[in-house]
């Protein structure tokens, strides 16, 4: 419903109302965008401890009613969070440094980690920065930034975004995976703003604070 509402979507244009439907219609290739895909085959061609990689067949209908075969791969990932965290009363961010696979590198980045199964997002926010950083939320205002897709072209992995607001805190220990390494550190916002920080959904959480901060 979400994407056809936003193909509906209209503008003007010189005083001409320009219909986002009908600039699609006019580069389509015969495909049918509102029907939605259908998964004819998905066969697991790697599973590991975090992710699986799936070799899916997906049917995409044409205008006329026929179908026509995709192929792609798909990196089936738990869904995450990531968390800007905010010490309300000293005016400070919590910031993490940590060796990262994908970019071969140790980052500075945000408090972030996986959901378990069937767990609320804002309650793995909370385990997660208690986990990670020996962050113990005592009263928390969850300020949340929405939710999105790390990479829709390649992987399911939706990220839970959100800035924590601390107005009360206590230092716990850090309880790390066996083969994980974190270390953390508080800064205050113009600092934050000049770390070299890359990861895109960080990257949403800082914006999202940096509205608040100009609206304030």
């Amino acid at each position: 419903m979400a994407a056809k509402q936003g193909r509906n979507a209209a503008y003007r244009d010189n005083g001409r109302v320009v219909r986002l439907d009908a600039l699609f219609d006019a580069t389509s290739d015969g495909i049918d965008m509102d029907v939605p895909a259908r998964v004819v085959d998905s066969e697991t061609k790697y599973r590991g401890a975090i992710f699986a990689v799936e070799d899916r067949t997906v049917a995409l209908t044409r205008n006329d009613g026929s179908e026509t075969l995709i192929h792609r791969q798909v990196v089936v990932h738990a869904p995450c969070v990531v968390m800007l965290v905010h010490d309300v009363r000293t005016d400070r961010y919590l910031v993490e440094r940590e060796y990262r696979a994908g970019s071969n590198i140790t980052t500075i980045g945000l408090p972030a980690g996986l959901i378990d199964v069937g767990e609320d997002p804002r309650h793995a926010m909370l385990r997660e920065l208690r986990e990670e950083t020996g962050v113990v939320a005592e009263d928390v205002d969850i300020d949340d930034a929405g939710s999105y897709y790390s990479s829709e072209g390649m992987t399911d992995e939706l990220a839970h975004i959100a800035v924590l607001h601390l107005r009360e805190w206590s230092q716990g220990e850090c309880r790390f995976d066996t083969d994980e390494h974190v270390e953390s550190a508080w800064v205050d916002w113009r600092t934050l703003l000049t770390l070299p920080i890359t990861a895109s959904n960080s990257i949403i959480a800082i914006q999202h604070e940096r509205i608040r901060r100009l609206s304030a």
